[in-house]
This record gives structure tokens, sequence and C-alpha cells, in this order.
């Protein structure tokens, strides 16, 4: 018997406890904002209960109020952020165990409609998966398993047509599906005006190994968004050459 318990059930404390501080250690430290709102809620406990203990009327009041839908506050403000860093922290599970790449023709295909896409200033997200299933986003989008071709991307792009809004997900040779929605990024080492269309792509980089074509409408600018990182791709053997690293 330890603390009045039997061993085993001791132990069951121990690691369950454990686990929990592991994971939101693992939580916090993914989320600079979340762990800055953290220490700001702790504050405001403290200061909550020195001015009770103080047994100061009106701040004590006030303050009770604050307290009571503090919570609330918080999960509807951080909603974005905070499934942001549950998909970092499950990041590993999220892999898959027939991970394939492209052929040398889904390449070709693929920067054979960037071209065009860009040429005619249409705007689009096209998203390659790699080692981190996208499982997660495919299922509330539009199924499609087809060939990758040059003209069914087109297609998908084009503006005023029910699959252009969103991203496509490849996996392997196949279009997986089109109209995914990501997680917009809020990274603040880019331009603030930066689109959301690209917040998405670089957003999804960040949580995930996959690599993000993304296809500017304004400028028909070509950019990859990879590891959270943003790169500018407007030549085509470039685009091609990276592609053929990403995908080997």
């Amino acid at each position: 018997m330890i603390l009045g318990q039997p061993i085993w059930k001791f132990i069951i404390d121990f690691y369950v406890i454990w686990i929990l501080v592991f994971f939101l250690f693992k939580f916090l430290i993914n989320n600079k904002r979340i762990f800055s709102v953290v220490l700001s809620v702790l504050v405001v406990y403290v200061v909550f209960y020195l001015i009770q203990i103080a047994d100061i009327f009106a701040s004590s009041l006030i303050l009770g109020y604050i307290v009571e839908w503090l919570p609330i506050i918080i999960i509807v403000v951080m909603a974005p952020d905070l499934r942001r860093s549950l998909e970092i922290v499950w990041k590993q599970e999220k892999v898959r165990d027939d991970f394939e790449m492209g052929s040398e023709r889904t390449k070709q295909h693929i920067v054979d409609a960037v071209m065009v896409l860009a040429s005619q200033q249409i705007g689009a997200l096209i998203t390659i998966e790699k080692h981190n299933t996208l499982d997660q986003y495919a299922e509330r989008a539009i199924m499609m398993n087809s060939e990758v071709s040059k003209e069914v991307l087109i297609n998908i792009f084009t503006p005023n047509t029910p699959l252009h809004d969103g991203a496509v997900i490849i996996r392997g040779d196949q279009i997986l599906c089109a109209g995914a929605y990501f997680v917009l990024s809020d990274n603040q080492n880019y331009d603030k005006t930066m689109g959301s269309r690209h917040r998405a792509g670089l957003g999804i980089s960040e949580i995930t190994d996959s690599l993000t074509i993304l296809v500017s409408e304004e400028t028909g600018n070509v950019s990859v968004a990879i590891e959270g990182i943003l790169l500018k791709m407007n030549d085509r053997e470039k685009l091609l050459e990276y592609l053929n690293m990403f995908m080997k």
C-alpha cells in the first residue's frame, strides 16, 4: 500500500500523470501563442486568488465573472491554434504504411498543368502527399481517385466550376480529392497581405511533410510550400527539379 492505495493503482497514477504532463508540455511548446495565453490565464487566476485573500470586494466580483467565463472564451478564440497544435503533436501518428510517390509521368502532368494555370492567372492549390496521410482533409472534400493528368487538373481549377475552391490532394499517381480545406498558417514572417490560398498551403506544410504548389490568381506567380517555407518557383525546369527531389 502506498498513499493508502494498492501499488498497482499508484503505478497507473504515476504513468497517466507523466503522459499527460509530457503531452501538455509538447502541446504548449509547439505554439508560442497558446503558451503565452496559458501564462496570462495563470496570472489572472493568481491575481484573483490574492484579491480574494485580501477581501477586496469590487475587484474580486469583476474578476470572478472573468474567471467563470475564461475557459469558454479561450476555447473560442484559440480554436484554430488548438487544432493546429494537436495536429503537430500527433503528426508522427499519421504515417502511411503503403507510402509511394508518383511516377515521372505524374510529375510532368503536374508541371504542365501548373504552367498553363500560371499563364492564364488561374489560382490553384495542389498538395502532394508524402509520409503523413492527409485522409482527414480528404474525407471532407470531393473524392475523385482519378489518374493525375494535365487536363483534369486544369479543369478542376477553372473558375466558376464546382471544384475550383480548395485544394487538390495527390497521392502517388492518383488525384485523391478536390475541394480540400486546410488550417491557415499564422506565420508572422510572411507578408500580412498574403492571401488565404497561400496561407492554406503554408499551413499544411507546417504540420505535415507534404509539398504544396500554389498559383496566384492575381499575378500568376508559382510558389512551393514545404516544411513551413514558401519558395517562388516560376521557372518550369526549377519546379520540375524540385518535384524530382521531393518525389524520389
